[in-house]
């Protein structure tokens, strides 16, 4: 039976902060992922009439479209989709959240993508995956790839219910270095102690990828492609 047919690539294992002085940072709508978390979750609830497409189909299209360009205001992107969840608490969406992962994520996760990974986890480093997309939403999924530490654009909850909105610095762009940095802060270490790498797609990513010793745009979009061909940063491919 493959790691994927039986489960979870690996247990979630206790690792040292220092991580034998290496760091790596994962995104992972792209990236890891083929797909966008947000936009799934959010078909997937038009698919379950959770959603209503006439009314959100095209919002949500419009909202991927502006992502991808670098030109949605990182507010109106966060909260257009923890709004999704809003009215509703943690224990009401685990049923279809659970749903979510095995039907819709795990079949967009390639080898290549859980192979790179456990490489950098087999060697030591300190794993994090780091996302715009909430943490709720995101959560399974790195625990999916073994990874420990999440740092993820935060819904809001109030009395146990998600609220719609975000809280805390959002976790996109330049809030990317922000949140790792006080990450890091908070067990005791700075980003320029470690020899960091980050693996990302997207142009919305740069800030992160110019804050790291190793940079790599993992099937960049066109305006990182054309960052990291002028900066001479690696491009891999990851198989789909």
């Amino acid at each position: 039976m493959s790691r994927r047919s039986a489960g979870p690539p690996r247990a979630v294992r206790e690792r040292g902060t220092q991580g034998g002085k290496r760091l790596t940072l994962f995104d992972l709508d792209h990236t890891l992922l083929s797909g966008d978390s947000d936009v799934l979750w959010c078909d997937f609830l038009i698919q379950h009439g959770i959603l209503a497409q006439e009314s959100f189909g095209a919002r949500n299209a419009d909202m991927d479209a502006r992502y991808r360009a670098g030109s949605v205001p990182a507010e109106a992107f966060a909260n257009f989709y923890v709004g999704t969840l809003a009215g509703r608490t943690r224990l009401q969406w685990a049923p279809l959240r659970q749903q979510f992962l095995a039907t819709v994520i795990v079949p967009r996760i390639g080898q290549s993508a859980i192979d790179l990974v456990s490489r950098h986890l087999d060697a030591g480093d300190l794993v994090v995956m780091t996302t715009a997309t909430n943490r709720f939403i995101t959560e399974l999924t790195s625990i999916y790839f073994g990874i420990e530490h999440l740092i993820a654009t935060e819904p809001e909850l109030e009395d146990g219910r998600f609220t719609g909105r975000t809280t805390g610095i959002l976790n996109m762009r330049e809030g990317k270095v922000t949140r790792l940095q006080n990450w890091l802060e908070a067990i005791g270490h700075r980003l320029k102690d470690f020899d960091s790498t980050a693996y990302s797609d997207s142009i919305n990513d740069l800030p992160l990828l110019q804050a790291v010793k190793r940079p790599v745009a993992v099937n960049p979009d066109a305006g990182l492609h054309a960052q990291a061909v002028a900066r001479g940063w690696p491009i891999m491919q990851l198989a789909r």
